[in-house]
């Protein structure tokens, strides 16, 4: 498979840089790697291509710059060092752009900001700003307020550069790691480990092939990377993982060059159903076997198939629709969890007869849904 020809119409790229890239492994922001992906940064600019950027490193720099050693659960002490490395780290990554003349914008993101349909619309509107302005925006996970955000929910850094590379329709995600893509063992662990070059299905052994980190500074590890690789393949994006000691990995992967794992995409779903996957679930609707069957040949959520309703949710909000333990699709519910409880296994008639107004007679629209 010819890369030059696959990457021949990039023009967006996001870029994941981790922890280790930033650090070089060492506990500070490495100089030097910052003004490398600053320099081939610019170099991808003047060749007309558009660049963002997602950071990790902002919990260790800040917990090095504090001098403490917190054990791993201690939340208040890493939420208050990753307020004090988000600064430093955004001021070295002005730093290293300001010498190649690009302007960066910060952007902090939690899962719940993400999960709104109004923020991300408007997330949206602020990234095409930047970017038509010919700013860089760097995004990260805000740890200094939410707990949730250390522990899961985006759960790392690569979940969270493939949800911008799906949000913004990048045509390409380069992960910088610290390893050099995806073998089909620990190649640490076993020696005759073999490389692959190209991923065309996210099959269940490609998912089996997938280990922690290598480092042990990161959240994120390969089965991660997957994950994220799977997220861009609803987008349309192709991704690479691709080691941080190759010298100037992103120009060169750019450019076609035979570096790293490349996962390449044919599908493509709509941004709005490509949001409701990755966004945080409100609440849950328990469904009956014909509501499965009708979900599953994208017919809409009548309220006559719904069994039961978990959690609080509004208007509007993201829900799981559920059959037993499994997650069978996703979508925007036409009423709140109160109102939904009321008509549940009703006919779609007696809406208005039990609620004593109805706009809808779907609980959930076909195409305000999304099936897992």
């Amino acid at each position: 498979m010819d890369r030059k020809e696959l990457l021949g119409d990039v023009e967006r790229v996001v870029i994941k840089v981790g922890t280790s890239t930033i650090t070089k492994g060492g506990n500070t922001v490495s100089k030097d790697m910052m003004d490398s992906i600053a320099r081939q940064v610019r170099e991808l600019k003047d060749q007309g291509r558009e660049v963002l950027i997602v950071t990790s490193g902002a919990i260790g720099i800040g917990l090095k710059a504090m001098d403490v050693n917190p054990n791993p659960n201690d939340i208040p002490i890493r939420q208050a060092a990753s307020s004090v490395g988000q600064s430093i780290l955004m001021q070295k990554w002005n730093e290293s752009f300001h010498n190649h003349g690009i302007l960066a914008a910060q952007i902090l993101l939690t899962m719940d900001i993400y999960s709104d349909r109004e923020s991300v619309l408007n997330l949206n509107n602020t990234i095409d700003v930047l970017l038509r302005n010919g700013v860089v925006p760097i995004f990260n996970e805000n740890d200094a307020v939410s707990i949730k955000e250390i522990g899961h929910v985006f759960g790392d850094n690569d979940t969270l550069s493939a949800v911008i590379a799906s949000r913004v329709d990048a045509d390409i995600l380069i992960i910088l790691s610290d390893v050099d893509g995806l073998y089909d063992k620990n190649p640490n662990v076993h020696k005759d480990a073999k490389f692959i070059a190209v991923v065309e299905d996210i099959s269940p052994e490609i998912e089996n092939m997938a280990g922690g980190s290598v480092s042990g500074q990161g959240v994120g590890g390969m089965k991660t990377k997957i994950a994220a690789a799977k997220i861009c393949k609803d987008a349309g994006c192709r991704m690479v993982i691709a080691s941080n000691a190759v010298d100037d990995a992103v120009s060169r992967i750019a450019d076609g060059e035979n570096i790293g794992t490349m996962f390449v995409s044919d599908t493509h779903i709509s941004k709005k159903r490509r949001w409701m996957k990755s966004a945080k679930p409100q609440g849950s609707i328990a469904v009956d076997e014909g509501a499965v069957k009708a979900v599953r040949n994208h017919l809409s959520l009548l309220p006559v198939g719904i069994i039961g309703v978990s959690g609080y949710f509004e208007e509007g909000d993201v829900v799981d629709i559920i059959h037993g333990d499994a997650v069978i699709a996703k979508g925007m519910s036409n009423y709140d969890s109160e109102d939904t409880s009321k008509i549940q296994g009703l006919h779609s008639s007696r809406i208005r007869e039990v609620l004593g107004k109805g706009k809808h007679d779907d609980v959930v629209l076909s195409e305000n849904m999304v099936i897992m």
